[in-house]
């Protein structure tokens, strides 16, 4: 997984908690993504200003979009 953020997205402490925020929203799915695949996210101008779990179910809408396999969960 890769995570870029141009200087479009602020200074550094902003592009750093683009960054965060992607990880952790990925690290939230990562054990549901069935299979092996490689991701590149890029950060966007609205990321520094959303929480984790947002972008978490931006990030699932948009991997379900692009043909990633889930598992199932048992709940």
């Amino acid at each position: 997984m890769g995570i870029t953020a141009s200087k479009k997205i602020g200074n550094a402490v902003e592009r750093n908690r683009s960054r965060r925020v992607i990880r952790a929203a990925y690290r939230s799915l990562e054990g549901r993504i069935a299979g092996s695949y490689d991701f590149v996210f890029v950060a966007r101008g609205a990321t520094k200003y959303r929480k984790s779990t947002q972008i978490a179910e931006i990030m699932l809408s948009q991997l379900k979009a692009a043909g990633v396999q889930f598992e199932e969960s048992d709940n």
